[in-house]
């Protein structure tokens, strides 16, 4: 829509709440920071019965098990995990409304994470390649919508901006504040700006100070809880961030 263009952006800095991280601290990663993100729907069809003849039937629900468990191979045979991690997970099953009557169908609903384009199409393949051939062993179908309705970009921090704005962070958050992490496998869509212009992202941290971080309610989940004093930091950093790169844009 043209609204880095007019005018003109030269970086741009972006930030998320953390709520297993301690409040006070920032954490950071150059280069590939958050994973990229594609959900997906599988549609295994089969035959419809009573419950109490399977043999005249096609049973989805075991053929969409079969492929539930087949998926979980992908990541731990196919990818290199000494280079990346990836996940492919399934959230969510629905078929059937009885307990004595076998469905026609099953539709599952899942998300793919990769931190790189190479994994991400060999997943896509895998996943299609899995669901289908395990549906046709069976004598049923499955079709495989990837991606189904998002799809998310690496999010990816540019390595020289990020280089030259670190210092901005320490000084927000006092040096032994600002955390180097590994790549996440959380997505963002902070990703499409930094495809666009030089990008940082980054976490703020906002578990409440002496709160175990393993005990720590998950964003997403009904413990989440963070503390709000947290903001002030997200505040000052992003000023310091914003005066610092223009002091370095002078120079």
């Amino acid at each position: 829509e043209g609204v880095l263009e007019n005018p003109k952006v030269e970086a741009i800095f972006g930030l998320h709440i953390n709520s297993q991280l301690e409040v006070g601290s920032l954490s950071y990663r150059p280069a590939g920071f958050m994973a990229g993100a594609s959900d997906f729907k599988i549609t295994v069809k089969g035959k419809p019965s009573h419950g109490a003849y399977p043999w005249l039937s096609v049973d989805p629900i075991l053929v969409a098990s079969q492929i539930v468990v087949s998926l979980q191979q992908i990541v731990s045979r196919n990818i290199k995990l000494t280079d990346n991690a990836a996940v492919v997970t399934i959230g969510a099953i629905n078929g059937g409304n009885r307990g004595n009557i076998i469905p026609e169908q099953v539709e599952m609903l899942g998300t793919v994470r990769t931190l790189s384009n190479e994994d991400e199409e060999l997943i896509f393949n895998r996943v299609r390649q899995v669901a289908e051939k395990t549906a046709e062993a069976a004598g049923a179908t499955a079709l495989v919508e990837l991606p189904y309705t998002i799809r998310y970009p690496v999010t990816f921090n540019d390595v020289a901006l990020t280089k030259s704005m670190l210092a901005s962070l320490q000084k927000s958050a006092g040096v032994e504040n600002v955390l180097l992490i590994p790549s996440v496998t959380g997505s963002e869509d902070f990703s499409f700006y930094a495809q666009k212009v030089p990008g940082l992202f980054f976490r703020l941290g906002g578990m409440p100070k002496g709160k175990d971080p393993k005990t720590a309610g998950p964003h997403h989940t009904p413990q989440f809880m963070i503390d709000d004093t947290a903001f002030k930091l997200g505040v000052i950093t992003f000023c310091n961030l914003v005066f610092d790169y223009a002091e370095e844009s002078k120079k």
